[in-house]
C-alpha cells in the first residue's frame, strides 16, 4: 500500500493514505468563475507523481518533466514485499531513484550516488526489483522479449489517461496483443509462457509471410519458383557443368596461338597470291603455244606460180629481189620462234618454281592449322572458363532457391505442428487451472452483480492462436456500463491478488473512471469498492470531482466524506497539489 506521496517542494501539499479506502477530491467553490477547472488541481498529477516513483519513463518537456517542475524530488512512502520504504525521483536527473529502506536482501543492490551520497538505482534496475518485489518477477534488468513487466502489470492497477479505461484487458490504445496477452494471463493466473510461446509462434508465421511476399515481388531471385520448376533446371545446368568440364580438361591453350594464327593467315594469303600468278602464266604459255603453231616462213615458188599462172614472166631482178624478202622473213619468223620458246620456258620454270613454292606454304601453313585445330588461345580458354564458372554459379543458385524453399515448407509443416502441440498444452492447462479460473470468473461475477443485480460475464478461452478475454455486462452498448466492465476487471485484479498475498496491494482509479456512468451505478461501485478493500485487506484510492460524486444515492450508512484523505480546491491559488499553476 502507499502510505504517502510528498515532495521536496513547500508548496506541495502532501498526501497521506491510509489502508482500504481513500478518496481524493477535488471540490469547486462558489467563488471560482467559469473558467476556473479542476482539471488543473492535480488528481491526474498525483497519479502521475506514483508512476514516476514506480519507474515510469517521461518524455522531456512531458508531464512531471516539464520546465516549472525542474528540480522538484518526489517522494512515494510505499510497502514493497511486506517492508516500508521510501523512493525518491528528481525532475532534473529522472534516471536514476534513491531508496530507503532495508534493501540487505534485494537480489539488486542499491549503490552511493557520488553526487548526492544517497543510496540510489537507475530506472532499469529499479523496475527490474519492483517486477521482483511486487511480482515476484525474475529480478534481471535486461529486457526479455514477450515477458510479464512490471511497468505493463502495474498500469492496470494504476492506470493512466482516459484510454486506459475504454478496455478491461488495454491500459493504452493500440497495446500490443502480446502485452495484453502475456500480462493479462499472468494476472489472472494462467500459463503466461503460453502466450509467449504463441507470440513467437506469431512471429515465425509473419516472418514466413513476409519470405512469401519478398518472394513473389522478386525482391529475392533465390526464393522464386516451385520445387518441381526448380529440379528440372537443375538436372539441365548440371549437364551443362559436366559438359563445361569436360571441355576445360580436353582445351589445350598454346602460348603463341595468336602469332600462329596471323602466320597461317598471311600463309594463306601468299599462296593465293602464288596460285593467282601461276594461272596467269599458265594463260600465257598457251597464247604462246598457240602463237608458236602458228608461225610459218612465207614461200617464193607460190608467188612465182601463181605470176606464171597469170601468164607474167617475172624479170630475174625481180625475183632475186622476191629471194631476199623471203630470206628476211624467214629469219623474223625464226627469231619470233626463238622468242617464244624462250617466253614459253620461262614462264614454265616459274610456274614450277610457285608450284614448289606453293607445296611448301602449304605444308606450313597445314602444320600451323593443325596447331590451331589441337589447341586454343588463352583467351578462349578463360572465356570458355568464364562461361562454365556462370554456368556453376546459375546450378548454386538454383540449389540454394531449393533449399530454401524446401526449409520454407518444412518450415510451414514444422508452425502448423507447433501451433497445434501448444495448443493441445495449453488447452490441458486451462484444465488444470480450473480452479483457478473459476474463483477469477466468480469474483468477477459478485462483481458486476452488485452494480447491476444480474452478473457479467468474464469469458476465458484458449484458441488456436492464443487466449481469448472478453467482458460481457447486459446493457453494454452504452459508454458508461463499458467503463464499468473495467472498473469489475480491476477489482477482480485487486481481490485475486490480496487472496495471493502478493501483489501491489492497491488500486487506484482516476474520476475519468465513473464518466458518464449513472449515478446509481457509481454509488454502487464506490460502496463495492469501500466493502471490498475492507474485505480483502488491499487499498483503493479514488480520485473523484465533487460535483460529481452520487451524495444522495449511498446507504444511508456509508459515509463518504470519512474516507477523503485530501481536498484539492480551486478557490485559491494554492490550493491544487503542487501549490502553483502554470
Amino acid at each position: 500500500m502507499i502510505h504517502s506521496v510528498s515532495c521536496d517542494q513547500p508548496q506541495f501539499r502532501t498526501v497521506k493514505f491510509k489502508s482500504g479506502f481513500n478518496v481524493v477530491l477535488a471540490e469547486r467553490t462558489k467563488e471560482s468563475t467559469k473558467k476556473d477547472s479542476r482539471n488543473g488541481l492535480g488528481k491526474t498529477t498525483l497519479l502521475e507523481i506514483i508512476h514516476f516513483c514506480l519507474g515510469a519513463a517521461t518524455a522531456k518537456g512531458k508531464g512531471l518533466l516539464r520546465e516549472p517542475l525542474l528540480d522538484w524530488a518526489f517522494s512515494l512512502d510505499v510497502d514493497l514485499k511486506g517492508q516500508r520504504y521510501t523512493v525518491h525521483r528528481n525532475t532534473k536527473n529522472p534516471g536514476r531513484v534513491a531508496i530507503e529502506g532495508d534493501w540487505s536482501q534485494w537480489p539488486i543492490k542499491p549503490r552511493i550516488d557520488a553526487k548526492t551520497g544517497d543510496h540510489s538505482l537507475t530506472l532499469r534496475e529499479w523496475n527490474a526489483l519492483l517486477g521482483w518485489l511486487v511480482f515476484d518477477l525474475p529480478a534481471e534488468p535486461e529486457e526479455q522479449k514477450y515477458k510479464p513487466s512490471f511497468r505493463s502489470l502495474i498500469s492496470y492497477f494504476i492506470r493512466k489517461g482516459r484510454d486506459a479505461f475504454s478496455i478491461p484487458f488495454e491500459h493504452f490504445r493500440k497495446q500490443h496483443e502480446w502485452d495484453k496477452q502475456v500480462n493479462n494471463a499472468f494476472l489472472l493466473g494462467l500459463a503466461d509462457e503460453h502466450a509467449q510461446k504463441w507470440q513467437k509462434l506469431k512471429d515465425r508465421g509473419k516472418m514466413l509471410a513476409q519470405l512469401a511476399e519478398v518472394a513473389k515481388s522478386g525482391l529475392m531471385s533465390n526464393m522464386i519458383g516451385t520445387v518441381g520448376e526448380l529440379e528440372t533446371r537443375k538436372v539441365r545446368l548440371e549437364e551443362q557443368v559436366t559438359r563445361g568440364q569436360e571441355q576445360l580438361k580436353s582445351f589445350k591453350v598454346y602460348p603463341q596461338y595468336r602469332e600462329i594464327e596471323v602466320e597461317a593467315s598471311q600463309l594463306t594469303t601468299q599462296i593465293h597470291q602464288l596460285t593467282n600468278e601461276n594461272v596467269s602464266d599458265r594463260r600465257m604459255i598457251l597464247f604462246y603455244e598457240s602463237s608458236y603453231q602458228e608461225e610459218q616462213p612465207a614461200s617464193q615458188d607460190l608467188v612465182t606460180r601463181v605470176y606464171a599462172e597469170a601468164g607474167v614472166i617475172l624479170p630475174d631482178r625481180l625475183v632475186r629481189r622476191l629471194r631476199d624478202v623471203r630470206d628476211f622473213h624467214q629469219q623474223v619468223v625464226a627469231n619470233r620462234k626463238s622468242f617464244l620458246q624462250d617466253e614459253i620456258k620461262r614462264l614454265n620454270e616459274a610456274v614450277a618454281g610457285r608450284e614448289q613454292q606453293i607445296e611448301t606454304l602449304t605444308e606450313r601453313r597445314a602444320s600451323l592449322l593443325s596447331i590451331l585445330q589441337t589447341h586454343g588461345a588463352l583467351e578462349e580458354y578463360n572465356k570458355l572458363q568464364q562461361l562454365h564458372l556462370q554456368t556453376a554459379s546459375q546450378l548454386e543458385e538454383v540449389k540454394t532457391r531449393i533449399e530454401n524453399l524446401k526449409k520454407v515448407e518444412q518450415e510451414k509443416s514444422n508452425l502448423r505442428i507447433d501451433q497445434e502441440r501448444l495448443h493441445l498444452e495449453a488447452l490441458a492447462d486451462y484444465e488444470e487451472r480450473r480452479e483457478i479460473r473459476e474463483r477469477t470468473i466468480s469474483l468477477f461475477n459478485a462483481n458486476s452483480e452488485a452494480l447491476y443485480e444480474v452478473p457479467g460475464k468474464l469469458i476465458i478461452d484458449v484458441a488456436p492462436t492464443g487466449f481469448k478475454f472478453d467482458v460481457k455486462i447486459e446493457r453494454s452498448a452504452s459508454q458508461g456500463i463499458e467503463q464499468m466492465k473495467v472498473f469489475c476487471y480491476d477489482l477482480m485484479l485487486a481481490q485475486l491478488w490480496a487472496l495471493k498475498q502478493s501483489g501491489p496491494g492497491l488500486l487506484i482509479h482516476d474520476s475519468t473512471i465513473f464518466d458518464g456512468v449513472d449515478e446509481r451505478q457509481v454509488a454502487h461501485a464506490l460502496q463495492l469498492a469501500a466493502d471490498s478493500a475492507a474485505q480483502f485487506n488491499f487499498q483503493y484510492i479514488c480520485c473523484l470531482n465533487s460535483d460529481s460524486v452520487p451524495w444522495q444515492e449511498f446507504d444511508p450508512e456509508f459515509n463518504l466524506r470519512q474516507f477523503v484523505r485530501v481536498e484539492l480546491t480551486d478557490a485559491h491559488e494554492d490550493g491544487g497539489l503542487l501549490g502553483i499553476r502554470f
